[in-house]
């Protein structure tokens, strides 16, 4: 995917979500994943010629994990004009050490966005964008179905009262194949993700589902993104449910 076709779906998704307004700062959760990393790449470029003025800020939440170097993050960010910040935590520590959480990843989720929205608060952001995708969307609406009987899935933009925060998600129009792709043209600066439990998910089983499925029954991603954007799914609406399972 070419960075003209990264731009002109991520403008599609803001437009008809009017997901920025005038003089907006936006916050930019990196994780050194390949999604994370194109919406940085995205919003850094739609900043430059969209007709509304807003700012990015890009913020690491370290996890205190060893090994997990973003030295190569913050050098991309600065040739983006990005201002960039760790916050270093010792999530790691209290979710498998201290807490020993058979289910780490809801309390990690928890106390990562808790960082991330407070230093998004101090650095005077009063939005936030995630990078979920396209095929985040269609997992996460199978996912309702599967395990909870419902289907909802996250909104494209969703206002957290907690924080005080507008919540984005200006990739949703992007596939992953695409970011998978562009993150290889570009050459992005991927940092793995040092958790031990990293694939190991319900998410992670979906996603071998969703694939799948389309194989079998080719224009099922299509049917099924869709269905989630003209049925009458219920979206989160509140801090917790915004989170990912």
């Amino acid at each position: 995917m070419t960075l003209r076709r990264l731009l002109s779906l991520t403008r599609k998704a803001v437009d008809e979500y009017n997901m920025i307004d005038e003089n907006d700062r936006i916050a930019i959760g990196i994780s050194g994943g390949k999604d994370s990393l194109t919406l940085l790449y995205a919003l850094s470029g739609l900043r430059r010629f969209y007709p509304k003025k807003f700012e990015i800020e890009a913020i690491t939440v370290d996890l205190g994990f060893d090994g997990f170097n973003v030295e190569n993050i913050e050098k991309l960010c600065k040739e983006l004009d990005v201002n960039y910040t760790v916050i270093r935590t010792q999530i790691k520590d209290v979710v498998f050490d201290i807490r020993n959480e058979s289910n780490p990843c809801s309390l990690c989720a928890k106390m990562r966005k808790g960082a991330f929205n407070d230093k998004a608060k101090e650095l005077k952001c009063n939005k936030s964008a995630y990078a979920h995708h396209r095929d985040d969307i269609i997992e996460t609406a199978l996912m309702s179905l599967i395990y909870e009987g419902h289907f909802y899935c996250f909104a494209p933009v969703t206002y957290l009262d907690r924080t005080d925060i507008t919540l984005i998600r200006p990739l949703m129009y992007v596939d992953e194949a695409d970011v998978k792709g562009f993150t290889n043209k570009m050459q992005l600066p991927i940092v793995k993700n040092p958790c031990p439990v990293d694939g190991n998910t319900k998410r992670e089983y979906i996603k071998q589902l969703v694939n799948k499925l389309e194989y079998e029954n080719h224009g099922f991603k299509d049917r099924m993104f869709h269905a989630v954007k003209t049925g009458v799914p219920t979206f989160y609406s509140s801090e917790s449910m915004a989170a990912d399972n």
